[in-house]
């Protein structure tokens, strides 16, 4: 297992758990305690999770945290998310691409791509398709949601659900077998005008995520067509969802995925 694996382990456990202590880590995982600590300073210093006395616990609440920080987690896994993801939108397509860190992976990853509608609440994502000239932009007016790069507001969930696209790109905070969940319910009404305005809906979100819930519900899984993620994500856990799970092949530390 390299860094990048055991680390995104680290993480599923203080998530699961609420606590893991270095020795508990260590022994899971088959390394020493010192790659631990080494492991959970990274995840420490990314905002993953808070360091206490000999061990590690979860993040107090993940929606505090900047998107400048969010984008400097798992980037080739959110990269390789992106390009598979991106993949699976046709030329001519309207869309609907959700805000968040995977999301603007997404956006990069469809250079490229010809005449495209995308709708989009996320001021980021706009700013990377804005002068793409194969791209007809739709941003719904709103304010601002902290900690994110979000627009929103009830005009805007309105104006949402008076569209009708191929395919909706979406994220969430957390997913399990019941369904994507959010820490902020803030965006819940709009995401949930997003998955209704859409014929087919993508969940993309990098694998820390799966296994875990969050405060608020956003959809239960049958309202996704699929789920788009890295993997790091074991093949088993994959198949024990009820909507098929792709698992991008991440480039780590130097190697080309297959």
């Amino acid at each position: 297992m390299n860094g990048a694996a055991r680390r995104d382990e680290i993480l599923r456990m203080v998530r699961r758990k609420g606590y893991v202590s270095v020795s508990e880590a260590a022994q899971a995982l088959g390394v020493d305690t010192s790659t631990v600590r080494r492991d959970l300073a990274r995840l420490d210093h990314l905002g993953l999770v808070e360091r206490s006395h000999g061990g590690a616990l979860p993040v107090r609440d993940e929606d505090d945290i900047p998107f400048d920080v969010k984008m400097g987690r798992l980037v080739p896994e959110k990269q390789a998310i992106g390009r598979l993801a991106a993949s699976l939108v046709p030329d001519g397509a309207a869309m609907i691409l959700d805000s968040g860190s995977t999301s603007l992976m997404v956006a990069q990853a469809l250079a490229g791509h010809r005449d495209l509608t995308v709708i989009t609440p996320d001021i980021r994502v706009a700013a990377e398709l804005i002068t793409r000239p194969d791209v007809r932009l739709i941003v719904p007016g709103g304010e601002g949601v902290a900690s994110t790069t979000t627009v929103v507001s009830q005009e805007a969930v309105e104006s949402m659900r008076r569209f009708h696209v191929d395919v909706a790109v979406m994220g969430a905070d957390a997913v399990d077998v019941d369904g994507a969940t959010n820490m902020n319910g803030t965006v819940i009404p709009l995401k949930r005008a997003m998955l209704g305005a859409a014929r087919r809906a993508v969940l993309v979100m990098d694998s820390s995520k799966f296994g875990v819930r969050r405060l608020v519900k956003v959809a239960p899984l049958d309202q996704f067509d699929e789920i788009v993620t890295d993997d790091g994500l074991a093949e088993e856990i994959a198949r024990a969802y009820p909507v098929p799970v792709r698992r991008a092949p991440v480039a780590r530390e130097g190697q080309v995925p297959a």
